[in-house]
This record gives C-alpha cells, sequence and structure tokens, in this order.
C-alpha cells in the first residue's frame, strides 16, 4: 500500500494542477469503489473551485468552499491529471472534469484503481468525516517527538512496532518506514512499547522525521503498483536498510537481518544492533 511518501509526492504532483481550478463535472464509471461514492461528489462537487489540495494521514483532500472530495489510493490506485480525451482504460473509475485553463486543453483528474481498495468520499465544510476522527498528530510536525511517544506508550505492553504503526499514536508510519526507523534508532521491534525510554523514543521520533522527509525528497518507495502523477517509480527502496532484506547482512554489523511476522506484518531488524 502507498504510504505517506508516496501520497505526499502524489499531492505535490497534483496541486499546481489542481489549484485555483473549478470542477466543471464528475464521471462516475462505477457507483462504488472500497465504499459506495456519495451522491454529493455529483451532485455538489461540480461547480465548485479547488482551493487546496491538502494531505491528512494518507488521504487526500481537495477543499472546496463547501466541502472536500476525500481520496484514498488504497493499494493500487493512481491519480493523473491527463488531457480530457484520453482513451479510457480499464480501472479508470472516475474523472473529475477541470475549467479549462489558459492553454485550451480541457483536462480532467483520473482515477484509476484495479483493485477498488481505494476511496472516493465527500466531506462537507465544518465537519470532519469519520476517517479522520482520532488520527494522532503528523509525523512531520511539531506535535510528534519523543515525549509523545513517551507519554503515550506508559503502559503499553504491545511491541514497539505495532505501537507506531497505530494511526492514534501517529498517523502515516507504515511497515516500510516503521521498519526503518526503528533500526535506525536501535530499538528491536519486539520490544514492549512501554518498556522504550524518554532518550530512546526521543531518538526514533528523529528518525522518523528523517527517514519520511528523506524518502518525500526522493519521491517515495518503489511499490508494484505505485506510480507517481508523472509516471515515474518512486527510488528510495534502493536506499533501505532493513525493510525486506530478511536474511541480508546488516548495514552495520554485518550480521544476518532477522525477520518475523508482528501483527500480520513482515518485520526485519538486526538481534544485534537493534535492542
Amino acid at each position: 500500500m502507498p504510504e505517506l511518501p508516496e501520497v505526499e509526492t502524489t499531492r505535490a504532483g497534483l496541486a499546481p494542477h489542481l489549484e485555483g481550478r473549478r470542477v466543471t463535472a464528475a464521471v462516475l464509471r462505477r457507483p462504488d469503489l472500497r465504499w459506495p461514492i456519495p451522491e454529493a461528489i455529483e451532485q455538489v462537487l461540480p461547480g465548485q473551485r479547488i482551493e487546496t489540495v491538502r494531505r491528512r494521514a494518507k488521504y487526500l483532500l481537495l477543499d472546496t468552499a463547501v466541502g472536500s472530495a476525500l481520496l484514498h489510493l488504497g493499494m493500487s490506485g493512481s491519480l493523473r491529471v491527463l488531457p480530457a480525451d484520453t482513451p479510457v482504460r480499464a480501472h479508470d473509475h472516475v474523472d473529475l472534469a477541470l475549467e479549462t485553463g489558459n492553454g485550451g486543453v480541457a483536462q480532467v483528474l483520473r482515477f484509476n484503481d484495479p483493485r477498488r481498495f481505494g476511496c472516493l468520499l465527500w466531506q462537507p465544510s465544518g465537519e470532519t468525516h469519520t476517517l479522520l476522527r482520532g488520527l494522532g498528530p503528523e509525523p512531520l510536525s511539531e506535535a510528534f517527538d519523543g515525549d509523545h511517544l513517551f507519554d503515550l506508550s506508559r503502559g503499553r505492553k504491545a511491541p514497539v512496532k505495532t505501537f507506531l504503526m497505530d494511526q492514534a499514536v501517529v498517523v502515516g508510519v507504515g511497515n516500510i518506514y516503521a521498519a526503518e526507523a526503528l533500526f535506525a534508532a536501535r530499538i528491536s521491534p519486539l520490544r514492549a512499547a512501554g518498556k522504550v525510554s524518554r532518550e530512546r523514543y526521543a531518538a526514533l521520533a528523529d528518525a522518523v522525521k528523517a527517514i519520511l522527509g528523506q524518502a518525500i525528497v526522493r519521491g517515495g518507495t518503489t511499490l508494484r503498483d505505485f506510480i507517481s502523477p508523472d509516471g515515474a517509480p518512486g527510488y528510495f527502496e534502493q536506499e533501505l536498510s532493513a525493510y525486506g532484506r530478511g536474511g541480508a547482512p546488516c548495514p552495520r554489523c554485518g550480521r544476518a537481518l532477522k525477520q518475523a511476522s508482528i501483527g500480520q506484518r513482515a518485520t526485519v531488524w538486526c538481534g544485534h544492533c537493534q535492542r
């Protein structure tokens, strides 16, 4: 599933092409993706100007004066701004037609999703969608630091990797980047969250910020189904230290990296360097 850097890369790629432009029509080629597409997408969104394109956790929001279109890429979704006459492919489920710009070329925002695990929903102005309620802070914000992790972790017996991936603790730290941050901070993913010290959580928070920031700059991590809005894959994968490298030499000590399943997710770590 595309993680936060992939979603942020998508947001940054789309924003210059969408912000300030009016949606003239919504074309739905099926009534649902993961969930039914609400009537507001066809009845309320057309005629509205997209004021901002922003991200909350792994969701993208197209903000207008009356509400926001809420999108999630799921496991295989992609969003492209294309000429309106671009032939429709299989799994091109939604087009949001955009007012003609200065170039005079009609364009659409096209949502392609082969597995249909993504979503297109509606958040009325002044409300917070159910999916966005109860979320923790953004990992690159000032609200996220070692003290935040330490305070929430007291008494927690769950593995620290599971704790770090809890969206109520901090949003957007998925399997890949949790593994990489724990490796960088030298913390075993198996250690109980409540047994990690404040100092080590400070190192972990710093690692999360550094690794996510680096991945965003590099366009995210290449996943099987993910490509960025310009069609180019991300390339952070070649720099991964732990994720997907079970049995390979540890970049620090050379010992074989261990691999196990934690919370039904593949987890790789160094039994020597991470404690």
